[in-house]
């Protein structure tokens, strides 16, 4: 191959493929892979070094680059939420039974109606929980090798998305907690907050109608 060849061929500068990166990033409604996007670049590309870059060069600016669910996007930099006040008082807001049930699930994933009862020293409403898959914060699992094969619950990448986490070993600790205040008031059950449970590669969502699974 000659050299006027070989320079036609040669893969964007590092400069060009930041552009690219950036531009996918800014223009997706969700969290993109490394590899997803280095497919729609030119032959020769490297988007996970491209990232690295980018993560970098977004230190400390008004957005920032970050890794969600083995993924990645930008998201408005934490200390400037207050900026976004207005559109943040318009959701509403999780009841402490809905907020106590997604705290079992994320820590105990995963995790059955009865066991988040067990945790909590009271009932769950299906109200909480429909609410929660509705918002698409938790997802059946698969069904428990038990009496009745109960099914279990898991968190979602919405999840993740929501929360700013890369996985759920992310999930804060119970020091954090307390410091942050969160857990000044404990259900009637004692959560016990745990390690951040290990990813769960093989959650399966039952086959079976939503309806009749819980």
């Amino acid at each position: 191959m000659s050299t006027e060849e070989s320079l036609q061929f040669a893969p964007p500068t590092l400069d060009e493929q930041e552009r690219m990166v950036e531009a996918m990033l800014f223009s997706s409604t969700e969290p993109l892979s490394a590899e997803a996007m280095e497919k729609r670049m030119p032959t020769g590309s490297n988007a996970a070094e491209v990232l690295r870059r980018l993560e970098r060069h977004y230190e400390g600016r008004g957005v920032a680059l970050i890794r969600v669910a083995g993924k990645w996007a930008f998201r408005t930099a934490s200390d400037l939420g207050f900026l976004l006040r207005s559109e943040e008082t318009a959701t509403k807001k999780l009841s402490r039974a809905a907020v106590e049930t997604l705290s079992i699930i994320a820590y105990h994933q995963p995790v059955t109606r009865a066991e988040i009862e067990e945790v909590r020293g009271v009932a769950v409403s299906r109200g909480t929980l429909d609410l929660l898959l509705d918002m698409e914060w938790i997802r059946l699992g698969r069904r428990r090798e038990s009496p009745g094969r109960p099914v279990t619950f898991v968190t979602t990448e919405g999840f993740l998305d929501h929360f700013g986490l890369d996985s759920t070993r992310d999930l804060p600790g119970l020091d954090e907690l307390k410091a942050a205040g969160l857990l000044d008031a404990q259900p009637k059950g004692g959560f016990a907050v745990r390690d951040a449970p290990e990813e769960d590669e093989d959650d399966d969502t039952p086959e079976d109608d939503q309806a009749d699974l819980f």
